[in-house]
Parts: C-alpha cells; sequence; structure tokens
C-alpha cells in the first residue's frame, strides 16, 4: 500500500494514488507532446526541481508507465518514453487541458505568467512548412520581464528543427517581435488575437516582410486555444 493511499477498490482511487502527486500529469503532458530527455523534460517543467523531476520519472517507470532507453544517437544518454499504459493516457490528459482551458478564469490563468514555459511551448508547435527553407531567427522581446527572461530566440534550422536559446545565438534576426508577456501568453492561449495587439500596439514586427506577412501561418497556437472559454 503507497503512501498517502486512499485504501479504496475503485479504479479513480487506485489512479489517483498514481497520477495525483505534485508535477505528475504536467510530467506526463510533456512526454505526451513528445520530449524525450532530461534536459528537454526540464525546459517544459521549469518550476519543477531536477531531483523531484529525477523522483517522478522514477515512479512513473515503477508503475509501468514510462520506459527507459538509450537515445538511437547518443547511447551514452538516456531516454524515457510512454509505454503502452502511458500512451493511453494521452487523450486523458487533453481532455483535462481543455476542461481546464474552458472552464478556469481568465485572469488567473493570465496572472501564472512563465517566459519560458510559452517559448518552449511555442518553439515545438511552429508550423515549419509554412517558412522558407533557409536558417532564420526570430527573437522574442518582453521589454517588462527582468534581464534573465526578457530576450528569446528561436532559431530555425531546415535540417535540424527550431532551437530555442536565451542567450544571443550569434545570428543575424531575421523577424524581431516585441510585446509584453501577458499579450503574448494570451495570444498563445487563444485569448487574444494577434491584429488586435498590433491595432492596440501591443505587439509590434519588425524585420522581415515574408516572415511578418505570413506569421499567421507559422507561429501556431497552443494545442487548447480552440477551446471555447465558458467563464470570463
Amino acid at each position: 500500500m503507497t503512501e498517502g493511499s486512499y485504501r479504496q477498490f475503485c479504479p479513480v482511487a487506485m489512479a489517483s494514488e498514481i497520477l495525483g502527486t505534485r508535477w505528475t500529469l504536467n510530467l506526463i503532458r510533456e512526454l505526451v507532446v513528445g520530449s524525450t530527455r532530461f534536459n528537454d523534460l526540464r525546459r517544459g517543467l521549469p518550476r519543477m526541481s531536477p531531483a523531484l523531476l529525477s523522483k517522478r520519472l522514477k515512479e512513473l517507470e515503477e508503475h509501468g508507465i514510462v520506459t527507459r532507453v538509450p537515445a538511437p544517437s547518443a547511447p551514452d544518454i538516456m531516454e524515457y518514453h510512454l509505454t503502452p499504459a502511458g500512451l493511453e493516457l494521452a487523450p486523458i490528459i487533453e481532455s483535462i487541458g481543455v476542461w481546464g482551458h474552458r472552464w478556469t478564469e481568465t485572469k488567473p490563468q493570465l496572472d501564472n505568467l512563465d517566459s519560458g514555459l510559452l517559448m518552449w511551448d511555442i518553439r515545438r508547435n511552429l508550423r515549419l512548412d509554412a517558412l522558407p527553407p533557409r536558417r532564420k531567427v526570430i527573437q522574442f522581446i518582453y521589454p517588462e520581464q527582468k534581464e534573465t527572461e526578457r530576450n528569446w530566440w528561436i532559431v530555425i534550422d531546415p535540417e535540424d528543427g527550431p532551437d530555442l536559446c536565451a542567450v544571443e545565438p550569434g545570428f543575424d534576426v531575421d523577424l524581431y517581435i516585441r510585446t509584453d508577456l501577458r499579450t503574448m501568453t494570451a495570444i498563445w492561449m487563444g485569448l487574444d488575437t494577434l491584429a488586435k495587439a498590433i491595432d492596440e500596439d501591443r505587439l509590434t514586427l519588425i524585420g522581415d516582410k515574408d516572415l511578418r506577412a505570413s506569421i499567421l501561418d507559422w507561429l501556431g497556437q497552443s494545442i487548447f486555444a480552440s477551446a471555447k472559454k465558458q467563464v470570463a
């Protein structure tokens, strides 16, 4: 019997003992969307300590939800993959996210801002097929944030895909996106629109005219943005 057990045979209670611990569902969310390496999981869970991340991964492995295997391209690096039991959680995690976006209030959602999490989510949801086949560098500037979280660069290589940098990558910037973090988060979550933010001078685009013109095609949105809010 695990610590904190509900001591009930009900499958909901049994599942809650595994999935209801702090950060577990968020960790499974990251695994569901494709993060497999420890450092990538950390980037998707920037406020989770490395020690707790290691503990939760071990627990999920013990419960048969995650398996740990050497990376095909680097056998000395371990990757974490969902087992069939873990993959079965994917639609459940998505449904929880849709419910959370639909039925939670907008203000507290936009009070919990996190530039690292936002940028990591933007980076992995870019529509690469809508971008020209050359290296592109896009800089996001959040002027009201502290210095270490003010500037973010996404470097998109046609062969290696997108990479997120918190320090200047050393390439010329093709497009600058300057806005406040709250506005960018609201746009990403479908709570605001890019056009409205530009019209109200809350967001500016400077640089490559083709990237500016096609931003709605390649920027994308959160997978939960299409869920219609039911509360203000």
